[in-house]
């Protein structure tokens, strides 16, 4: 989510002076007085915290995305091959509307993959490689293990198909009995001998000339002096009526001669030109110069090059005004040359950059307008009037984002009644904004944003009861969480403020939350939990911006830190232990953080901060720390691990294992056995591969290592012994992993008891789980399995508290209930979770219940959503959460 589409109020003038945080966070210790005193200082600090109003964001959010999803598979089924990547990329916005990144990105591949044309492949290869942005160092890996990464550009645009006008001899009856063999045409003082039937044979035009009616058939010699071509120009043309190629012809005269063709209708010349030139499109300089040409003379096949190069360099090309001109300034004739069918997505990609560098520039407005003009279908048009509504309203242009919103919403966009909303507040139109959104909730399925939006519009209780009922319809909104918390934390009720944010960063580490909570330890001063949160958010985001973008993180830091006490190494690693195996994330992730300020060995640190990253669900951030793994790596041997984690963690498991086998022959280590392992199970479609990874495993285990990942190994060792039916050494392997205090093995025993039949123990264990994980709702979701009914539902409901995400508990209770014949009840249960996450199991458990009850076309439109929603997943993750 983009912070700058902020509300107004984020916008006011007050807002925008400058902040020093050393007037209300002495450096000297002691001197901040404790909240309950009412001090000036705590008070300064109280009043900085506030909650943004949520943004109007830029993205397609239909009422029923489940029913769109359904009519685009449907209408993939059966619609022309052309027309697919507009229906995949319209499904790309749905997923980019519900925040699925995964299922984001795979769209976009389809739509790469099925482009019908070379300007859609360019533009979806340039906008995947735009969302890969950081990941250029996974290429180069696969080509030390002499593998080719799939590459999204450049592209030999010179074979572009081109329709072409063939010319026969015989388009224009002879009436002439004599026609002369040669011809010469007089260029200023030069003469060019051409055989006259090779030029004829250029074009219609040329044949007319030459062998019509016309004077010049009769003529030796043809004046062509006054049309823009050289002499060294028409000997090209000769040699290409001839040989039908452009041989050793400078760039200069390539473009002398392309007018020249164009001028003339001469098709496969003015090809050959296009070809030609285009393969000579090597840099952002000679692109735009070729460009113009490329428009001018309606040269598709020379614009698709240059096209390429700026798509290549995105962002840095949108920060050239010329570039920016090009794109900005084309009608629809030169759009249509530059891209073919392509415009569409072209724009909605330079769009989307545009806004993720500055939302409010010229840039970005005018691009927009762009796509609105390029825009096909309705939901083309409504995308296009909302993003650009927004970017209006951002920039204060209320009139003009009032008729965008209204366009969008006339179009069945009902997301856009909240653009409309804050338009009328701003206008002083409070009451009209809340009858707009009460109008909207009853008229239509309600939504979690319905409410927040009316929130805004109403005090006290009614308020309250909005944001409430939010929380209930969507659970993913922060907004409430936060007022919730701002609100608790104003009335000094410290205990259950801090409770109602770290609800939401349960299951959400969102950055604008934890910046709240830090500021909540600051009013008490709680320091050692306040560096807590603000180096786990220098983690996730080391050019972080707090208080609204005023201060950089990283000084706040700094300030705080003058009011904690210096661990020592032994320290961290004790620290470190004890959040680990207590499961506290974001605990082990301010510990590493602290290491890492150290001159301790900073690879080993930074891949255990990928680990972590990995298991709050942040894969770009756990990327990046791996790669600093490499580039810190203290040896061979230790950086080829983490290359082969970086191959592994991108889906190239092959060539981690590889990775990891040049690694032992350096040296047998723990992460290179490790990494084996993984690889090998990943890639094995059944059990044939247990033994060797049980082997790989062990002498994992053999090597020097610490307890941090002993326990870890070893954990994964009792889940293969498992599966391979051997519950004693499973046993054994997650009763010494409990030994050195890896928390999760708790879990795998449980399993190994409850498959011995002894569903008490296991119940005993998840208990002790759930007692010593901080992040427990994986633990009370396995505990429910070795539970009454009456636990289970209980435990489940806890689970739905925890982690609202997770769809098991919705499923099991749909299932309870549908058992006991309340078949609408169950469906409603289901379609709660629906509403806010696209999950393959949740659509298809709802299409049975609908065919149980008689409704085919619920059960069609549910099938056909599964199917744009599943994407594979593996049986051994690398790092399960908790």
């Amino acid at each position: 989510m983009s912070p700058f589409f902020s509300p107004s109020d984020s916008c006011k003038e007050s807002q925008l002076n400058a902040l020093n945080p050393q007037s209300w966070l002495q450096v000297e210790r002691g001197k901040l007085s404790k909240f309950s005193s009412q001090s000036s200082s705590s008070s300064s600090i109280v009043s900085f915290i506030k909650v943004p109003e949520p943004p109007v964001l830029p993205f397609f959010k239909p009422v029923d995305y489940v029913e769109v999803l359904a009519q685009i598979h449907e209408e993939l089924d059966s619609c022309p091959p052309e027309e697919r990547s507009n229906l995949y990329l319209l499904q790309f916005q749905i997923f980019r509307g519900l925040g699925e990144a995964k299922l984001m990105r795979r769209s976009l591949r389809l739509a790469w993959q099925k482009a019908s044309s070379i300007h859609e492949e360019l533009v979806f290869g340039a906008w995947l490689k735009y969302e890969k942005q950081g990941e250029e160092l996974i290429a180069d890996l696969l080509a030390t293990c002499r593998k080719c990464a799939e590459e999204f550009g450049p592209m030999d645009v010179s074979k572009l198909a081109v329709d072409i006008t063939d010319c026969s001899q015989e388009t224009v009856l002879m009436s002439r009995g004599h026609i002369l063999r040669s011809v010469s045409f007089k260029i200023g003082d030069e003469k060019i001998v051409c055989d006259r039937q090779k030029i004829a044979a250029l074009s219609a035009p040329f044949h007319a000339m030459l062998n019509g009616s016309f004077m010049e058939s009769l003529c030796e010699d043809v004046d062509l002096s006054q049309n823009n071509i050289s002499a060294s120009g028409m000997r090209a043309i000769r040699e290409f009526s001839m040989t039908g190629s452009l041989i050793e012809v400078p760039p200069n005269l390539l473009l002398e001669i392309l007018v020249f063709a164009n001028k003339f209708c001469c098709e496969r010349l003015k090809v050959a030109c296009d070809r030609k030139l285009a393969s000579l499109v090597s840099s952002r300089e000679n692109a735009l110069e070729l460009m113009e040409y490329a428009t001018q003379e309606n040269s598709p096949i020379l614009a698709a090059s240059c096209l390429q190069v700026f798509l290549h360099e995105l962002p840095d090309c949108l920060n050239d005004k010329q570039v920016v001109d090009i794109f900005i300034n084309a009608d629809k004739q030169q759009k249509s040359i530059m891209a073919g069918q392509a415009s569409f997505s072209l724009y909605c990609l330079l769009s989307e950059v545009a806004m993720n560098l500055d939302p409010c520039s010229d840039r970005t407005a005018s691009l927009l307008e762009q796509l609105i003009g390029s825009a096909e279908t309705d939901h083309q048009r409504l995308l296009a009037f909302h993003q650009l509504g927004c970017v209006r309203l951002l920039r204060k242009e209320y009139e003009e984002a009032e008729r965008l919103f209204k366009a969008a919403l006339n179009l069945g966009h009902h997301y856009s009644v909240a653009g409309l909303a804050r338009l009328g507040y701003i206008k002083g139109h409070k009451v009209w904004s809340y009858e707009k959104l009460c109008s909207v909730i009853s008229s239509s399925n309600p939504l979690g944003w319905m409410y927040q939006e009316r929130s805004l519009y109403c005090e006290g209780d009614k308020r309250w009861e909005d944001l409430d009922k939010a929380t209930e319809l969507d659970p993913t909104l922060t907004y409430p969480y936060m007022y919730r918390a701002a609100s608790l934390m104003k009335k000094q009720n410290v205990k259950a403020a801090l409770t109602e944010i770290n609800r939401v960063l349960g299951f959400k580490l969102a950055l604008e939350c934890l910046e709240l909570r830090f500021c909540f330890y600051l009013a008490i001063e709680d320091y050692k939990s306040a560096i807590c949160d603000v180096q786990a958010i220098l983690t996730l985001s080391p050019d972080y911006r707090m208080f609204e973008g005023r201060v950089a993180a990283s000084q706040l830091h700094t300030l705080v830190h003058e009011h904690v006490g210096n661990w020592t190494t032994a320290d961290c690693w004790l620290q470190l232990y004890d959040r680990w195996s207590s499961v506290d994330d974001i605990g082990s992730l301010s510990v590493i953080y602290q290491m890492l300020e150290s001159d301790a060995a900073k690879g080993v640190l930074y891949f255990r901060q990928s680990l972590l990253l990995l298991r709050l669900n942040c894969p770009e951030a756990a990327m990046r720390s791996l790669q600093l793994a490499r580039k810190h790596a203290s040896s061979d041997h230790e950086r080829l691990v983490y290359e082969g984690w970086i191959l592994y963690d991108t889906g190239h498991c092959k060539e981690g294992s590889q990775k990891a086998e040049e690694s032992i022959k350096i040296k047998r280590s723990f992460e290179a056995f490790f990494l084996k392992a993984y690889a090998l199970a990943e890639s094995c479609e059944d059990s044939s591969c247990f033994s060797t990874v049980i082997s790989l495993l062990e002498n994992a285990l053999k090597c020097p290592s610490d307890r941090l990942r002993k326990g870890q190994a070893l954990n994964n060792l009792g889940s293969v012994y498992v599966d391979c039916g051997q519950l004693d050494l499973a046993a054994d392997c997650y009763i010494n992993a409990l030994k050195i205090r890896h928390t999760r093995a708790h879990q795998g025993l449980a399993r190994v008891y409850f498959l011995r039949n002894d569903k008490a123990a296991a119940y005993e264990q998840m208990t002790k789980l759930i007692e010593k994980a901080k992040n427990n709702a994986s633990a009370y979701e396995k505990r429910s399995e070795y539970c009454d009914r009456e636990q289970t539902k209980a435990d489940l409901e806890m689970v739905t508290k925890l982690d609202p995400l997770r769809v098991y508990p919705y499923r099991y209770r749909a299932a309870v209930l549908m058992d006991s014949q309340k078949e609408k009840e169950a469906i409603a249960e289901l379609s709660r979770a629906i509403a806010f996450k696209a999950d393959v199991h949740l659509l298809h458990l709802r299409a049975a219940f609908h065919e149980h009850v008689g409704d085919v076309t619920a059960v069609l439109r549910d099938c056909r959503a599964a199917l744009s929603v599943h994407y594979p997943s593996s049986w051994w993750v690398r790092n399960p959460p908790l």
